[in-house]
């Protein structure tokens, strides 16, 4: 593999060099995945193409860059946070109270990884890398839509 293959591997794969940040990468890819949602939040159609778009490519790039790396997920590779980050955020309004919220139950829930995250994690490959993370970020969009559901409810 050639020296700009490896590059735009460890480029893409690490969110333009966040994964290589020495403490909480995997935090502070989340916070651009917030910030990424910040800027094309408005847009619907966009939002969800971006989305599955940037999943499929952290699928592809983040399995490749552990395969150059010789090393089952390693933590630089934070597009994963980013792609659970969006997951996370979709179809939820901008409201800043509501984006920590966010942003905290994503990293508790990629922290402890429930059923089947851990399962996937395990599974080598982009899918064990991001698998992980999307199942993350799915779980927090149910939360924050059922509390959004039942904090309505309760005001009407």
């Amino acid at each position: 593999m050639t020296k700009i293959r490896k590059i735009f591997f460890a480029v893409t794969s690490s969110f333009f060099y966040i994964g290589y940040l020495p403490l909480i990468p995997g935090t502070f890819a989340s916070a651009a995945g917030v910030l990424l949602f910040y800027l094309i939040r408005y847009n619907t159609v966009i939002y969800i193409l971006s989305t599955l778009l940037l999943i499929i490519f952290g699928l592809w790039v983040s399995g490749r860059q552990e395969e150059i790396v010789n090393r089952k997920d390693p933590s630089s590779i934070v597009i994963d946070e980013v792609c659970g980050m969006l997951l996370s955020l979709m179809f939820i309004v901008p409201d800043l109270k509501l984006l920590v919220f966010a942003f905290f139950i994503f990293r508790i829930l990629d922290t402890l990884k429930p059923y089947p995250a851990g399962t996937l994690q395990r599974l080598k490959g982009g899918i064990g890398i991001m698998g992980d993370d999307i199942i993350a970020g799915i779980y927090t969009n149910i939360i924050l839509q059922l509390v959004l559901r039942l904090t309505s409810f309760s005001r009407s």
